[in-house]
Parts: structure tokens; C-alpha cells; sequence
């Protein structure tokens, strides 16, 4: 699978809830997402991220999810695969045997919802701010940065002060550009 998105920063989160909600889209409950995030031993932020494949853990509502993401075009388009995992103290093991380093924890309270194939994401993210995240979920060979230009034309719609951003979570949260 692949997953495409788009990321802005909020400006004004209740005049974002408030077009969100004239748009169509429901979002649901908060909750509270705790992630680590892991790079491959030796990376760099200087070498950029895509072709490299990184992982995450996150747990939410007492799951735990591994997910493995690899940028291809940019680092909002990503070959991803996912699975939960049991044991998140073993899983970390796992990664570290594997030869991944943990880089950085995320921390964040997301609601979600949807606006037709798209999951339109609510997220408070400790350490970086308020995010609109707009995301697809695909098997198919459709064009990624087009399909980015098609989410960020449906967010400007919605007629809020948003700033779109290039970076990932991680990279906010750390504080720095890795692109």
C-alpha cells in the first residue's frame, strides 16, 4: 500500500473545526496516539529520507502498531506496511536487532474522519502544534504528487489560514528540515 498526504499548520484550530464541519466531515473522538519513531543505523537527517525505509511503534488506546514507511517521490508519499504487535517493549528489541536507531517520540491527540476516500486528521502534536493532516490510503499506480495538488486544492477550499508544510511529524517535533 501506499499513503499519500498533505499537512498544514493550524493557525486558528475552532475556525478549522468549524469549516471541517460545513465541509461534511465528522470527526470523531480524541485519542491520544504515543509513537517512537526509528531510522535506519547510520542514517543522517542530511541524507534526506526517501529511499530509506524508517519505522514506527505507536501505541493507541492500549495497541500497539508496528508500521514500516518508505518515501518515494517525497517524504508525504510512502510505500507503508502495517501490523499490530503484541509486546511493545519486544518489538523495540526487534527493531533495534534489526539495526534501527530510536530518533524521536511523537506524542500526539488526533481525531479523525473522512471526507469520501480521504482520512481528514485533527492533530495536537506535544512539542509542535495544532495540524490538519489529509491522507489516502492506496494499491493503485496513481501519480502521488497529483494526488497531493487534488488534497491541498480540497484544503484550500475550506478558506482557513492554513500553512502547508513539507516536513513529517518527527522532523517538527525534533525541530530541523530532513526532506
Amino acid at each position: 500500500m501506499r499513503e499519500i498526504e498533505t499537512k498544514y499548520r493550524v493557525g486558528d484550530t475552532e475556525t478549522l473545526l468549524a469549516a471541517l464541519k460545513s465541509a461534511g466531515v465528522e470527526l470523531g473522538d480524541v485519542h491520544l496516539q504515543d509513537d517512537l519513531a526509528y531510522a535506519p543505523a547510520g542514517w543522517g537527517p542530511e541524507q534526506g529520507k526517501v529511499g530509506y525505509t524508517f519505522a514506527r511503534l505507536r501505541t493507541q488506546d492500549g495497541d500497539h502498531v508496528l508500521t514500516t514507511k518508505t518515501p518515494v517521490a517525497n517524504v508525504m508519499e510512502c510505500v507503508e506496511y502495517e501490523t499490530g504487535v503484541e509486546d511493545r517493549e519486544q518489538t523495540h528489541c526487534v527493531l533495534v536487532a534489526l539495526g534501527y536507531e530510536p530518533s524521536v517520540r511523537i506524542v500526539k491527540e488526533r481525531r479523525s474522519g473522512r471526507s469520501g476516500d480521504m482520512a481528514v486528521c485533527v492533530d495536537v502534536v506535544k512539542g509542535a502544534g495544532t495540524f490538519l493532516e489529509l491522507e489516502l490510503v492506496v494499491d493503485d499506480d496513481r501519480d502521488g504528487v497529483r494526488a497531493q495538488s487534488e488534497m491541498d486544492a480540497w484544503a484550500q477550499r475550506l478558506g482557513v489560514a492554513l500553512e502547508r508544510t513539507a516536513d513529517t511529524y518527527d522532523t517538527l517535533v525534533r525541530g530541523g528540515d530532513v526532506g
